[in-house]
């Protein structure tokens, strides 16, 4: 595996950065074992040979990547948690935002990476899989008696990504499809009530049709359903 590193590429690395950077590699290299203490800030501060004050910005930096957290009292140290996807989501759209993306590049990108995203979900696609789409073509329905936060939802997006088992996959649609979110919410704002129950079945076919596709474990025809989906959403982006 791969190690990570989290340094700057248009200057030279800080002292409290390099030392962070290899806190992270070293933590890659171990498997990621969430929940191990790392050791006292002031024992790492003596294993890599720096000040407290080094090691207390090296700190900062590693929480800030959501690699370790600071447990207080015996027993304690950096420990090391799994990082929370949500709490990257914003960022990463917020960027996406930043650089103007537009309607036509939103639909290209979600193009690509949910068509790979559903084709793989359905060759993949097991007992255990099949169950969470179905139960969330459920929860969908429950959730059209308020018909505008039921457009604004992408969780099948996201679960369908996640059941193509790369989870470098689940990430980027999630943050797409945030984006996406950001994009209809102002449209979708200004639909009246019976509109909007409209196109939140017509949007509740196209998913049941693509969950009936990947379930089936059909890859040609789920990619073929999800493509018409994203075709016929895309209007409310702009």
């Amino acid at each position: 595996m791969g190690t990570l590193v989290w340094l700057p590429v248009d200057r030279t690395p800080k002292l409290a950065e390099q030392v962070a950077a290899q806190i992270e590699g070293r933590i890659v290299e171990m498997g990621w074992p969430v929940g191990q203490v790392l050791g006292s800030e002031a024992g790492l501060a003596e294993q890599y040979g720096i000040s407290r004050a080094v090691m207390r910005e090296a700190t900062r930096i590693l929480e800030h990547h959501l690699v370790v957290s600071s447990r207080r009292g015996t027993g304690g140290g950096l420990v090391v948690v799994a990082p929370d996807m949500e709490a990257v989501l914003p960022p990463m759209a917020m960027f996406l935002d930043y650089q103007g993306v537009s309607p036509a590049q939103l639909f290209e990108s979600r193009s690509v990476i949910e068509l790979a995203a559903v084709e793989l979900a359905a060759t993949r696609i097991d007992e255990e899989g099949s169950v969470r789409l179905r139960e969330a073509l459920k929860d969908e329905e429950a959730e059209l008696t308020d018909p505008h936060k039921y457009l604004l939802s992408h969780e099948l997006h996201v679960l369908i990504a996640e059941l193509s088992g790369n989870p470098s996959l689940r990430l980027f649609v999630a943050a797409l499809t945030k984006l996406s979110s950001s994009h209809a919410q102002t449209k979708f704002a200004t639909v009246k009530r019976p509109r909007a129950l409209e196109i939140g079945r017509d949007i509740g076919r196209a998913h049941r049709r693509i969950v009936d596709a990947v379930v089936s474990g059909d890859a040609a025809l789920a990619r073929k359903r999800m493509l018409s989906h994203l075709k016929a959403i895309t209007p409310w982006l702009t």
